[in-house]
């Protein structure tokens, strides 16, 4: 099977608005040092907007248009050739029905896998794995025994980190197998020179297995031409053209205007929430925040019949605005907006090494001196990475 590694992704905040924006400027927060995930502390919620007496949260949302832009951004190898991969386009062909499906669970996590990726700056053909390995479904098991979004075997999940014991597989989690995936992922991006098609490869059948293939080639990392490898799987030599299948088909859906407008719409922004411990079930824990309890429960198949158990659970849940909560943990891609029930937009920008106000205020039409009073800073403050800033109203 496939060996597999992770970190984890998608996208951002729980912070709640009042209808008319505080005039007090947003101060940038650092992230802690030790880590990728970015905390976000939730703004108190406005009365007003808290759908009732036992509800102390707000969906948050963002269009299905701009996770394929970003997809589409983070391409390591975009356009297609007329009449690439035919055999795989007919195979995946529902991949673009089922995002463009408002009912299906498939567009928001994979906008959450695509934040991950983003945010650890690897090619998003590699968001499309799950396609390959399950379909998109959390739940899935093979015969084989490899299990959930991206279908590692126990033994491998184990050496990637993730939990698995009586009553609870980590390999079902999104977040867990997310988390092992891309750290996985990084680690073949380093092992091949970041060719995403040997990576894929590697993937499929482990780094030992393409690297003694691209030795009996007589070649290195570097110039190795993942197509004309042998001694492997026709599964693993297949492996990457099924990738660049399913890109083609969502590049070449993306021209119809019916399908732009069938992705042009409100998609839950999908975040990691760290659970405080006897929160009991997923389904008081939904009630409690005014979510679909069975979206919740498919969302996270790693919790049989919605128990929690004794552990503290990391959930994956539509973004929410609470108080009184700990802060949500997402990863952000570079800007990003969070849409609010009253209608507008705040954007944020988590800061990356060799940045500066100035070159962040130019790429979203603001003067520095505009973005730094924003953010309670002066126009020739530094900024330090893992630093996240308001940009403000779309």
């Amino acid at each position: 099977m496939k060996s597999l590694r992770s970190a984890f992704a998608i996208v951002l905040l729980a912070a709640a608005c009042t209808r008319t924006p505080s005039p007090t400027p947003t101060v940038a927060a650092a992230a802690p040092a030790s880590t990728n995930i970015i905390f976000v502390e939730p703004d108190p919620p406005a009365a007003s907007i808290v759908p009732n007496a036992t509800t102390d949260a707000i969906d948050a949302t963002r269009s299905g248009s701009d996770i394929y832009a970003a997809f589409e951004d983070g391409l390591a190898e975009p356009g297609c050739e007329d009449g690439a991969s035919t055999r795989w386009r007919a195979h995946y062909a529902n991949a673009t029905q089922r995002l463009a499906n408002a009912r299906d669970d498939a567009m928001p996590l994979f906008g959450y896998v695509v934040d991950a990726m983003r945010a650890e700056n690897l090619p998003t053909e590699y968001a499309l794995i799950p396609f390959v390995e399950s379909r998109y479904h959390p739940e899935a098991r093979s015969d084989g025994g490899p299990a959930g979004l991206w279908q590692m075997i126990a033994l491998t999940a184990r050496r990637q980190g993730v939990s698995i014991r009586n009553g609870y597989d980590g390999r079902l989690s999104p977040v867990e197998s997310t988390r092992a995936a891309v750290r996985y992922l990084k680690l073949l991006d380093r092992t091949f020179a970041g060719n995403w098609r040997l990576v894929a490869m590697a993937y499929n059948a482990g780094e030992g297995a393409v690297l003694g293939a691209i030795r009996r080639s007589g070649h290195g990392v570097r110039d190795a031409d993942a197509g004309a490898l042998t001694g492997l799987s026709p599964i693993t030599l297949a492996y990457a053209r099924k990738l660049q299948a399913l890109s083609c088909l969502l590049q070449e859906a993306h021209a119809r205007a019916a399908w732009q407008d069938a992705i042009d719409r409100p998609v839950p922004l999908l975040v990691d929430v760290r659970l405080p411990a006897g929160s009991g079930s997923l389904d008081a824990w939904a009630t409690r925040h005014g979510l679909d309890a069975n979206a919740l429960r498919r969302m996270n198949p790693a919790f049989p019949r919605g128990v929690l158990g004794g552990r503290i659970p990391d959930l994956l849940t539509p973004a929410i605005a609470a108080t009184g909560k700990p802060p949500v943990r997402a990863f952000l891609p570079r800007t990003a907006p969070v849409v609010r029930d009253n209608g507008w937009s705040r954007r944020v920008h988590v800061v990356v090494a060799g940045e500066s106000l100035a070159d962040i205020a130019h790429r979203n039409g603001l003067s520095t001196r505009a973005l730094a009073t924003r953010n309670g800073l002066e126009a020739d403050d530094t900024v330090r990475p893992g630093m996240v800033l308001d940009i403000g109203r779309e």
